[in-house]
């Protein structure tokens, strides 16, 4: 089963989408690997990542424990054994300045983080949301992966490479945080 996740991936979304948006997360050879229909206007998130677009074969979960997302926390489920595999949780103050998630493990620990570039690069997007914003995925002080997103006006596009990540990260959880950013950072700006 974890043969459909890899290290790297090319994820995007459509900037405008009125009644939900739908993701997609395509392997190293352009194939689809994972699919998101994000439903518009729902006050408690939950989000079911699928292997296909006919939404038959879902296998991650992630749902908001509270209303709202300034600092919600994310908790990360596999559909077909009810396995918790972790979380996220968006560090809200933090984020005003600079996007930062904290990744947690299936007991709650902290593990890594999910984190903006630069804070100089990240103010200047609060002003500039056209300037592409770049992810560093860290666990202690190594950093296992980088999502990086690609200018482009009509969609938002992030390449994914968890290359570095190794046994570190699960790659569940890596799937999940770029689901979570294009569901919740990519609201921002679509």
């Amino acid at each position: 089963m974890l043969s459909i996740y890899s290290s790297r991936y090319v994820a995007n979304k459509a900037m405008f989408a009125f009644l939900g948006s739908a993701f997609r997360i395509l392997g190293p050879e352009g194939n689809l690997r994972f699919f998101v229909k994000q439903k518009a206007f729902k006050l408690k998130e939950e989000i079911t990542v699928f292997t296909d677009e006919k939404q038959s074969d879902a296998v991650l979960g992630i749902q908001a424990r509270g209303i709202g997302d300034f600092s919600g926390t994310y908790d990360i489920t596999d559909k077909k054994s009810g396995e918790r595999l972790g979380a996220m949780k968006r560090e809200g103050l933090k984020s005003l300045l600079r996007d930062e998630w904290t990744l947690l493990d299936g007991s709650g620990a902290m593990i890594g983080k999910v984190m903006e570039d630069s804070g100089g690069m990240a103010l200047l997007r609060r002003f500039l949301p056209i300037i592409p914003q770049t992810f560093r995925v860290t666990m202690g002080d190594k950093q296992v992966g980088q999502i990086k997103q690609r200018f482009n006006p009509f969609q938002i596009v992030y390449d994914v490479d968890f290359e570095a990540a190794g046994e570190d990260l699960d790659p569940r959880v890596g799937v999940a945080a770029v689901v979570l950013l294009l569901a919740i950072e990519g609201r921002q700006q679509g």
